[in-house]
């Protein structure tokens, strides 16, 4: 199954956040209790991850799950896509 326009988006944020703290998938992995192939599979957009699994991994980047949906809500608007 091909992976949607927002699980792309929404792993792409999550790499870009991640490697801005310059961590790795599986110290991400360790901090939020997954692992890290689930990490991996996020970032790929092979995966859509649940709301629970998304604010285990905004608390452990240090922010709230508002300020890591914004790009990504950003991005979607721009591709004319909002589903």
């Amino acid at each position: 199954m091909q992976p949607s326009k927002l699980d792309q988006i929404l792993g792409l944020e999550l790499q870009r956040r991640r490697t801005e703290k310059g961590w790795s998938q599986e110290y991400l992995a360790e901090v939020t209790g997954l692992h890290r192939t689930y990490i991996s599979q996020l970032e790929r957009g092979l995966k859509s991850p649940s709301v629970r699994v998304l604010n285990h991994i905004t608390n452990a980047l240090g922010i709230t799950m508002s300020e890591f949906l914004q790009p990504v809500e950003e991005s979607l608007s721009v591709d004319g896509q909002r589903n």
